[in-house]
């Protein structure tokens, strides 16, 4: 599906009204824009996730059962981790 628009001399453009409905668009919500060479790409904002008390996190995360670790030896493993991860 194409549309062809036009940008106002502020840089505004209008989404069409098809895609908005399509994609469930409001006004005022947010959205995330980058280049890709020539093209645009201009995507919905993920919807926030919702927001839970510390005890409804405890209730949600496993009770930890083995052995103790040094909290050096937790934060070199992270970091390993996250190294692997970036790769």
């Amino acid at each position: 599906m194409g549309f062809e628009i036009t940008m106002s001399s502020k840089g505004q453009i209008v989404i069409p009204k098809d895609v908005r409905d399509a994609l469930n668009l409001k006004s005022g919500e947010r959205m995330s824009v980058h280049r890709e060479g020539r093209r645009i790409i201009l995507e919905a904002a993920a919807p926030p996730r919702a927001r839970i008390s510390y005890e409804e996190f405890r209730n949600r995360v496993p009770r930890y059962e083995g052995p103790p670790v040094a909290t050096d030896d937790m934060t070199s493993r992270i970091g390993t981790l996250f190294d692997d991860w970036q790769e």
